[in-house]
């Protein structure tokens, strides 16, 4: 089985409090990726980055004091070029980076089927899809771990190559590498 990872492509990483150029750029590829996804019939996850209204007093909101997918809200929400098909697909709500019950969940799929490989794209290559993509790697030793970059963003671009190279170096496949951003 194969499985494809869908992370944090929600509003406010897209056009809101933390938009970039980047993220907005990469929007239609992902939107392709995933109906590609669909097609192959990969299973599909999608990561929620998701906050409450406490969030300033948080760990996260102290380091970064930029209120951003509060539950509930518009910039929560995930991007509508992606909304029709994160409909009937498993959405996890996270509140870190990573997600330790993706790990699991992937855990307990990969008892009932062999998972061959799993695909990781989305926001932010240097902070959630890194985080996930060696949560994933540490939960399923065994599988193939990839990045699609063409379908990733970073902070910046310097963050996001240089996430993509830590992801190589833990021996994750890193694909679509030299497409431009």
């Amino acid at each position: 089985m194969n499985i494809l990872i869908v992370v944090d492509m929600q509003n406010d990483f897209v056009s809101g409090a933390l938009g970039t150029p980047e993220a907005r750029r990469i929007v239609p590829a992902a939107a392709e990726r995933v109906a590609a996804g669909i097609r192959r019939g990969e299973r599909i996850f999608f990561t929620r980055d998701t906050h409450g209204a406490d969030y300033l007093h948080t760990r996260e909101g102290r380091n970064l004091p930029v209120p951003h997918c509060i539950r509930g809200t518009e910039g929560w929400e995930i991007v509508e070029q992606l909304r029709p098909a994160s409909a009937g697909q498993a959405i996890l709500d996270k509140p870190s980076f990573g997600s330790a019950e993706l790990g699991r969940l992937l855990a307990e799929e990969n008892e009932k089927e062999l998972i061959e490989k799993v695909t990781l794209i989305g926001l932010c290559t240097d902070i959630c899809v890194i985080s996930n993509a060696l949560l994933v790697k540490a939960f399923l030793p065994e599988a193939e771990v990839a990045v699609d970059a063409a379908c990733c963003a970073g902070v910046t671009q310097e963050s996001h190559r240089t996430a993509l190279a830590a992801m190589k170096s833990c021996q994750i496949t890193v694909e679509h590498e030299a497409l431009p951003l």
